[in-house]
C-alpha cells in the first residue's frame, strides 16, 4: 500500500511539473511545450470558439453560409459591419473569431485570386485558393514576432460543377465538410447538423437548416438585422438581402 501511494505521489508530481513547465511556454509561439503543444495556437482556437457562430451546409446544387451578426451597441451603423465577403465570382467566405484578422485574410485571398487570374486567365480553383490561404495562416505559426490568426474561415465555392465547403483553422489545417458549425455552441450546432443533414438536401432546405442550426444557441430574437446568409451556386456567390432573409425567417415561424 505504501508503495502504491508513493507511486501515485510521484505520478502527480510529474503531472504538476509538466503543467508548470507548459505554462512557461504559453507565451512562446515558436517553441513546443514539453507536452508537445504550441500553446498560442490553442489560445487562438479558443478565441475562435468564443466568437459568433457560423454555419456552413453543402447541398446538391450549392453551398449555404449563415452567420450571427450582432453589434455591441444599437448606435452602430450595422450596414458597415459584415460577416461575409466575396473573394471571386464563385467563391465567398465567412468566419468565427476576430473580425480584423478576417479582414486581412480577405485581402490576401483576393490578391491570391487576382494573381492567379492574371497568370492563367481563369478563376482560381477553390482547392488551390484554400491551400494557398492555409499556407499564409500556417506561416504565422512558426515565425518570430507574430501571432497566429485568431480566426477560422468557412470557404464556400463552386467550380467544375461541384460545390465546395472548406474550413481553415488558425494552425493552417484545412479540411472539407458536408456541413459544420464554428464559434459559440459549435458542439451543439454540429450535433444538430448530424441529425438533420442528408446528402440530398436542396438549396432551399439547406438555408432553412442553417437558420435552425443558428437558432440552437442564439441569444435573443433572431431577425434579418442580426444574421447574414450567403449562397454559392453555379451562378456565383451572393449574400441574401434583408428582405430575403426576413422571408426565410417568416417561413420558419
Amino acid at each position: 500500500k505504501q508503495w502504491y501511494q508513493r507511486r501515485v505521489a510521484i505520478t502527480a508530481g510529474i503531472t504538476n511539473n509538466l503543467s508548470t513547465m507548459s505554462e512557461r511556454y504559453s507565451f512562446s509561439l515558436t517553441t513546443f511545450s514539453p507536452s508537445g503543444k504550441l500553446v498560442q495556437i490553442e489560445y487562438a482556437i479558443a478565441a475562435v470558439a468564443a466568437g459568433a457562430p457560423s454555419i456552413g451546409i453543402k447541398s446538391k446544387t450549392g453551398v449555404v453560409l449563415a452567420a450571427e451578426k450582432k453589434t455591441k451597441s444599437i448606435l452602430y451603423d450595422d450596414t458597415t459591419i459584415t460577416k461575409m465577403e466575396m473573394i471571386t465570382k464563385h467563391c465567398g467566405m465567412t468566419y468565427s473569431g476576430m473580425g480584423p484578422d478576417f479582414r486581412l485574410l480577405v485581402r490576401k485571398a483576393r490578391k491570391i485570386a487576382q494573381q492567379y487570374y492574371l497568370q492563367f486567365d481563369e478563376e482560381i480553383p477553390v482547392s488551390q485558393l484554400v491551400q494557398r490561404l492555409a499556407n499564409v495562416m500556417q506561416e504565422y505559426t512558426h515565425s518570430g514576432g507574430v501571432r497566429p490568426f485568431g480566426v477560422s474561415l468557412l470557404v464556400a465555392g463552386f467550380d467544375q460543377d461541384t460545390p465546395y465547403l472548406v474550413q481553415c483553422d488558425p494552425s493552417g489545417a484545412y479540411f472539407a465538410w458536408k456541413a459544420t458549425a464554428m464559434g459559440k455552441n459549435h458542439v451543439n450546432g454540429k450535433t444538430f447538423l448530424e441529425k438533420r443533414y442528408n446528402a440530398d438536401l436542396e438549396l432551399e432546405d439547406a438555408v432553412h437548416t442553417a437558420i435552425l442550426t443558428l437558432k440552437e444557441g442564439f441569444e435573443g430574437q433572431m431577425t434579418e438585422d442580426n444574421i447574414e446568409i450567403g449562397i454559392c451556386t453555379s451562378d456565383g456567390f451572393r449574400k441574401l438581402n434583408r428582405t430575403e432573409v426576413k422571408d426565410y425567417l417568416a417561413a420558419l415561424n
